[in-house]
């Protein structure tokens, strides 16, 4: 089954996914519409968040690298209608997000270039 998920940078050396801080979990959004994941996208830019681009992978194969990387995947089905707050989240983003100016230094200081360079094929592996 292909998904959509919000990518910052395709294709680029510089590649990363969208993802949430819920309740101490790194969640990676998989979403089951197109139009529900480009609509998400859309309210991080209203929110001046960097702009990612709506990308569809296999959903195996975004399971199988958020498992590798330790986040926690989860796949929102059409039509899907939130029953908690934190549920809310996985149809609109929080009103506040964590600083990401900088995001890309900050990852290469806290991961080994090996690590890096590990998930930088495996991403490719995906497209």
């Amino acid at each position: 089954m292909r998904v959509h998920v919000l990518l910052y940078d395709a294709n680029t050396q510089s590649e990363g996914i969208h993802s949430l801080e819920l309740s101490g979990r790194t969640v990676v959004l998989m979403f089951e519409d197109r139009d529900d994941a480009d609509r998400y996208a859309g309210l991080l830019e209203a929110q001046d968040f960097p702009v990612p681009s709506v990308e569809t992978l296999e959903r195996s194969e975004i399971e199988e690298f958020c498992i590798q990387a330790g986040y926690e995947p989860q796949f929102v089905s059409a039509g899907f209608m939130p029953k908690t707050n934190e549920e809310l989240l996985l149809i609109a983003p929080p009103e506040s997000n964590r600083d990401v100016s900088d995001w890309r230094s900050s990852v290469i200081d806290s991961v080994k270039i090996d690590t890096l360079e590990a998930i930088r094929r495996h991403l490719e592996g995906l497209l």
